[in-house]
């Protein structure tokens, strides 16, 4: 950790050898009021969760981070972030290595069908509708992957060569410009940025919503970020569900890193 790390205008790196979890301890901070684009980075993690509460794995050789924003945007605005790390993380990918990867609604990044990263957002609003602070939190499989969940993968395992801190400062330089072009020009165009890294228009995914499973096609994100599926020749927009392309649909492990 003695490294000097070039880090953008605007972020406060915070570096831990370990720490019980990235996104707890940042929320720590922002609640005793951590200024906005203050990282916390950490080489392992002890009580790393995913969605939903879940337990995950983290040992050393991946890539564990959490930002703390402070944007100034209504409270069902705070969920475009999570689209924003997501175009950061998988055009830094693709930035080091020849690695195709790609964006799955609404929190995952997979290379060949395998998920290889996971993004969570925790968010608190300022009681007049707005927002006090959102945490992006996100982990990506650089050496090592769990074994016991099906459908995960290394970004080693694909040929990476670069090094966990070089992911990290090039994703932190997209990220914070890619901030910056929302704060400025809104969602619209991160949703095209988005879509151009997500699979394919027209693969066939089954979506799981509460109590039920439907299959269909993916049709990239309307303007709210809600996942476009055609389903028996009609367009839903779906705001809340897991995603599995078809070859994967069996696949009900949907925690983020």
């Amino acid at each position: 950790m003695t490294r000097n790390f070039q880090v953008p205008s605007g972020c406060r790196l915070i570096a831990h050898e370990t720490v019980g979890s990235t996104s707890e301890e940042a929320k720590r901070l922002a609640e005793t009021g951590a200024t906005d684009g203050t990282v916390v980075w950490a080489l392992e993690q002890t009580a790393g969760r995913g969605r939903h509460g879940r337990q995950w794995s983290s040992p050393k050789g991946n890539l564990y981070l959490s930002a703390v924003f402070r944007p100034k945007c209504r409270i069902a605005e705070a969920p475009q972030l999570g689209f924003v790390v997501g175009v950061a993380m998988a055009s830094a990918i693709r930035a080091l290595s020849d690695i195709p990867a790609e964006l799955k609604w609404p929190n995952d990044l997979l290379v060949s069908g395998k998920k290889v990263s996971g993004i969570l957002l925790d968010s608190s609003d300022d009681g007049a509708g707005g927002v006090a602070w959102v945490i992006a939190g996100v982990g990506v499989n650089v050496e090592v992957h769990p074994e016991d969940i099906d459908g995960a993968d290394s970004l080693r395992a694909f040929g990476a060569t670069f090094s966990v801190e070089e992911l990290l400062e090039a994703f932190l330089s997209r990220l914070f410009d890619l901030i910056g072009v929302w704060s400025r020009d809104g969602f619209e165009p991160i949703r095209i940025c988005w879509q151009e890294l997500a699979l394919a228009t027209g693969t066939l995914v089954s979506v799981k919503l509460p109590g039920q499973l439907i299959g269909g096609t993916f049709e990239g994100i309307d303007p709210s970020g809600n996942l476009l599926l055609r389903h028996n020749d009609e367009v839903l927009h779906v705001a809340a569900g897991d995603v599995f392309p078809v070859s994967a649909a069996t696949n009900t492990s949907t925690g983020a890193l």
